[in-house]
Formats: C-alpha cells, structure tokens, sequence
C-alpha cells in the first residue's frame, strides 16, 4: 500500500472535504481527487460514498481502512518522537565497553560527567579484557570500546586513541631492585607476573620484553593488573604494568621501579574501537565530543 496515498485519503476524511485536505497538504485540490481515485484502484474497493450529501462520507471499506490508517500514522508520530528525544539525548542507551586499567584510571571519570549530564540515558561501562571488549563489539552489545591493543579482525575499525606509560616494577624489598640496570639474563631468571590470555597488557609486555632478548624462565597468570601490582609488592616476581596503576604503591614505599635493559619505549597504544561502517548513535557522538574536548 502506497502510504503517501494513504495519508492524502486521511487527511480528506480528517478535514472534511477534498479542498481543505488539499489546503493542509499544500497540494491542489485535483491533485488530492486524483491520489484517492488512484488509492481505490489499487485497492479495488470504494473508499468514498459520492452519491451526494454534505460533507465526506465513507463506505463501510473507508471507515475499515481508515481506523487501520490513524494507528499507522500515530506509530509513525510515535516513531519521530522517538528519534526526536534519542537525538536530543533524552532516551535511549550508552554502553562502552573497556578492558579494566582503562576504564578504571581513563574513563570513569568522563564516563561519569556524560552520564550526569545526561541522566535520561541508559548508560553502562562494560569492564573486560580486549578480546572480551571486541567480542562485545562484534555482538554489538556495545556501542564502542577503548582497549590496549587493536583486535585482530576486520569487522573493527581501531584507531589510535593515546599513548599509556609503562612501568617495571619489583618488590621494595628485592635486591634486584638496587642495581642500576639488571642484565637482561638476570631478568629472564625472574618470575613473571603476567595477565590472563586476551589481554592487551599481556601482549604488550611480552613484546617488549622479547625486545630486550629477555626470556622469562617462569610467569604466573594473574587476572588484573592491580592484583598483580599487589603480588609483586608482596615478593612474589616481576612485572610491566601501567605506570598508573603502580604509582600509588612506588610512592608509598612498597614497590620499586626497575631499570630495563635498552630497547623500545615503555609505553603502550590505546585504541578506540568501533564497528567498521555502523554509524555512531547520538549518544556515542556526543560522548566522543566530550572527550575530545575534555583532551584538546
């Protein structure tokens, strides 16, 4: 069924008359005769009882179809509002998803202003590891991701966000921490502390480590930098982690920074992802602004 046919015929039987439904549509009045003579073709039924009388009158089809005709175009009212509040950002959803050093120490803070900023929205900050993160992307369970490394899947747009410092940490407490610069053989003989498969920080550690000719001859998988922070500042090995997230122990004393043999910056890209060719909702655009802006 044509819906702009359709619409001219509700208009006539809303405003009484072919003249005035053509005034309100801004069309001529032939033209409105016109769309209704073409409107009852297509349905092969009369719509208007023309036997005379003041005013339009419908047969018992017209009356059927225009009730079918006021609930369609109250659902298309209802749709535009909808839209309407979504891109005033007065309804629907936020979901970022982020793996955990980044929301807890880049993005809780912005996520939080945007979501008292705008109270109406439905807004969530989904914490997983970067594998996790893209899964949740791919399923569009999320609207975007900020991870430490870009997946490996073309279905993703990354793009580079910023640059998060690293550092090697080791116990207060251990000598190895007193040299100047370990060895790169001495580093090897160490337990490594390292996060769980998936993880962003995990790859990027052993990629720098591999680029100091340092083997590590024992790790244990803990799952979560601060926990690993934690287990380094009790004896338990050597770990990279971000400089963020062992500032607070190096300061108090628990936690030392170790000297690295030469070799690449200690440093790690974070990435924004996003699916490849999904428009950003309003939410996620506004959201984007604000950080860019927050960074400028």
């Amino acid at each position: 069924m044509n819906l702009h046919l359709l619409r001219v015929f509700a208009a006539v039987v809303e405003h009484d008359g072919f003249s005035r439904a053509a005034e309100a549509l801004f069309v001529s009045q032939s033209a409105v005769s016109k769309a209704l003579r073409e409107l009852e073709h297509q349905l092969d039924l009369p719509l208007i009882d023309r036997s005379g009388g003041r005013g339009v009158r419908l047969t018992e089809s017209g009356q059927a179809l225009y009730r079918h005709a006021r609930g369609i175009f109250a659902l298309e009212r209802a749709a535009l509002e909808e839209v309407r509040e979504r891109v005033g950002l007065r309804r629907g959803g936020l979901r970022i998803g982020a793996s955990t050093t980044v929301a807890a120490y880049w993005l809780a803070e912005a996520f939080a202003r945007h979501a008292a900023r705008h109270p109406q929205l439905d807004s969530a900050l989904v914490v997983g590891n970067t594998g996790e993160v893209a899964e949740a992307l791919i399923d569009c369970r999320i609207d975007a991701g900020f991870v430490e490394g870009p997946p490996h899947d073309e279905r993703i747009l990354a793009t580079r966000w910023r640059d998060e410092p690293l550092q090697a940490v080791v116990a207060a407490t251990s000598t190895l921490g007193a040299q100047r610069r370990a060895s790169a053989r001495q580093l090897g003989a160490q337990r490594w502390l390292v996060r769980e498969a998936g993880s962003g920080t995990r790859e990027v550690a052993q990629s720098l480590l591999a680029a100091r000719g340092i083997v590590p001859a024992r790790t244990l998988e803990i799952g979560g930098n601060e926990a690993i922070a934690r287990a380094v500042a009790a004896g338990d090995g050597v770990a990279i982690l971000p400089a963020a997230v062992v500032a607070d122990l190096i300061a108090v004393g628990r936690l030392r920074a170790l000297a690295l043999p030469p070799g690449p910056a200690l440093q790690r890209p974070l990435y924004r992802l996003e699916l490849a060719n999904r428009p950003r909702s309003p939410a996620l655009a506004a959201f984007l602004a604000a950080m860019e802006r927050r960074e400028a």
